[in-house]
């Protein structure tokens, strides 16, 4: 008789990770505002936290021999290379002489208006480019989760049942995919 293979779906995966980084860089930071702790100590502490997280989650998902399934949407109608077209236009702007006297007076709020008009209209334009590439960001943050993690519960049907081989597994990929973040902060502590 075949078991059956549990699977995670990847987008509920990648929610909870981010809800998870998220709680515990809130809690160290709160948490390091009493203590008096040092930026560098409270990213330490919230990145052992997620370290231990992830190990945990990990050698769950591969003695119980958890898969994971890939149900973010796609995005694959984008063009290469040609995401905004020309994103940098060149233009000259305008030297506007108003006369003195109530005409510039009223030539002068005119202009005010418009440029209050203007800067509103850039200001949105701002927000929408800002809130694209915090989804662009958030996808590839998804991507490399999703990636990451699929190729760890891949081993899931070799290690399904081994509490042992899962947590050397687990071990392995949790120095791999969190290790190099803390030998950055350690080499930026040094160089100072």
């Amino acid at each position: 008789m075949k078991i059956k293979q549990n699977y995670l779906k990847g987008k509920s995966v990648f929610i909870v990770s981010l809800l998870v980084i998220g709680i515990t860089i809130l809690t160290v930071y709160l948490t390091g505002i009493n203590y008096n702790r040092s930026l560098t100590s409270n990213l330490y502490l919230s990145l052992g936290i997620i370290a231990i997280s992830l190990f945990l989650f990990m050698t769950y998902g591969l003695y119980k021999g958890i898969g994971l399934i890939d149900n973010f949407p796609k995005y694959r109608n984008f063009k290469r290379g040609d995401i905004m077209g020309n994103a940098s236009p060149t233009f000259d702007t305008p030297s506007i002489e108003v006369g003195d006297g109530i005409g510039g007076l009223i030539l002068s709020i005119i202009l005010w208006i418009i440029m209050t008009i203007l800067i509103i209209l850039l200001l949105v334009v701002l927000e929408a480019v800002f809130w694209f590439s915090l989804f662009i960001i958030l996808a590839m943050l998804y991507w490399i989760f999703f990636r990451a993690l699929k190729f760890v519960f891949n081993k899931s049907k070799d290690t399904r049942g081994d509490i042992g081989i899962s947590a050397v597994y687990s071990l392995t990929y949790t120095l791999l995919y969190v290790g190099w973040i803390f030998g950055i902060v350690y080499l930026t502590e040094i160089m100072k």
